[in-house]
C-alpha cells in the first residue's frame, strides 16, 4: 500500500536524487522539470515529503508529474501522493478533494481504499474539541462507515472502526457536556433531556455510566423515583464496578430508595430489553 511503497523505495528515492543533483554538477539549480522524466519527478516529491516537515515542494512535484504525464502509472501514484501531502500539510479540503478525485478516476486500483481513508481522516483529524460544533464529527462518522462498508477487507478496516468509535464517543460527550450545563443551572428537564440521548443513541459510549447516575440526580431533584430508581438498576447492572454506580447507589439510599426497575417508563423498557431480555 501507499506508506509501504514509500517506505520500500526511501532508499532507492535517496539515491536517484542524488544522481540527478550530481548530473547538474553539483548546482543547487533544479533542472527544469519537463526535461526530467516522470519517475524522476515523483522520486523528488517523494524523497521531499520524506525530508521536510511541510509538504509544500513534494505537492509540486506530484502535481507536476499529473500535469507533465497524464494518465501516465505514476500520474496516478503522484495523485494518492498528493492527496497524503496535503494532509501532511493539514490542508484538509485540498486532501479531501485530492482524494476524492483519485477515486472518481481510479475506483478499481488498490490505493482507492487508502484514498476514502485519507478522505475519512481529513474530516476526522479536526475533531479535537468537545467544545466545539459537532457537524465535522457527523462527517467523520460518515465517512469512517464508507471505509468499513466499502473496503472492509483492506488495513485501513480497522483503524477506521477504532476512530469510528472514539468520534462516537465524541458526539455523546457534546451531549453530556450540555447537560451538566443545563443541571448546574438546577434546569433539570433540559439535563435529564440531554443524558436521555446518551442513554438511548449512545449506549456503547463511555459516557453511559456518567449519564444513568446523572438521571438519577435530575429525577430525585424533580421527584420522580420510579425511573431514579430504575436508572440506578441499569447502572448496577451494567457498571457496578464504576464510581458512578456507588455515588448513584449512595444518593439513592440517602433518600430510602434502591437500585430497582419500577413504573412503565422509558427506563423500564430499556431494563426489561437490555437486561432481561422482553422486547415485547
Amino acid at each position: 500500500m501507499v506508506r509501504g511503497r514509500r517506505a520500500a523505495k526511501f532508499v532507492g528515492s535517496l539515491a536517484l536524487v542524488a544522481a540527478l543533483s550530481a548530473c547538474a554538477g553539483g548546482s543547487n539549480k533544479e533542472p527544469p522539470l519537463d526535461t526530467l522524466t516522470a519517475e524522476e519527478i515523483y522520486q523528488r516529491g517523494e524523497y521531499s515529503l520524506e525530508t521536510s516537515k511541510k509538504g509544500k515542494d513534494a505537492i509540486r512535484y506530484f502535481s507536476e508529474v499529473e500535469r507533465l504525464y497524464p494518465y501516465s502509472e505514476w500520474a496516478k501514484r503522484a495523485l494518492i501522493m498528493e492527496a497524503f501531502a496535503y494532509h501532511k500539510d493539514r490542508d484538509y479540503e485540498n486532501s479531501r478533494s485530492t482524494a476524492q478525485r483519485y477515486i472518481d478516476t481510479y475506483p478499481a486500483e488498490e490505493d482507492a481504499a487508502y484514498a476514502k481513508y485519507l478522505l475519512a481522516l481529513s474530516y476526522y483529524d479536526q475533531i479535537d474539541e468537545v467544545g466545539r460544533d459537532q457537524g465535522l464529527t457527523f462527517q467523520a462518522l460518515q465517512a469512517l462507515r464508507a471505509v468499513i462498508e466499502e473496503y472492509p477487507d483492506s488495513e485501513y478496516a480497522k483503524s477506521s472502526m477504532m476512530k469510528f468509535d472514539l468520534a462516537f464517543d465524541h458526539l455523546a460527550a457534546k451531549e453530556m457536556e450540555i447537560g451538566r450545563y443545563y443541571l448546574k443551572r438546577k434546569n433539570f428537564t433540559a439535563a435529564l433531556n440531554r443524558f436521555r440521548v446518551v442513554v438511548e443513541q449512545y449506549q456503547t459510549t463511555t459516557q453511559t455510566p456518567e449519564a444513568l447516575y446523572r438521571l438519577i440526580e435530575c429525577y430525585l431533584s424533580l421527584g420522580i423515583t420510579d425511573e431514579a430508581q430504575t436508572a440506578g438498576a441499569i447502572l448496577g447492572h451494567n457498571f457496578q464496578s464504576t464510581d458512578w454506580y456507588q455515588d448513584g447507589y449512595a444518593l439513592l439510599t440517602k433518600n430510602g430508595l434502591k437500585p430497582e426497575s419500577r413504573g412503565n417508563n422509558w427506563l423500564a423498557a430499556i431494563y426489561r430489553q437490555v437486561i432481561k431480555g422482553e422486547w415485547m
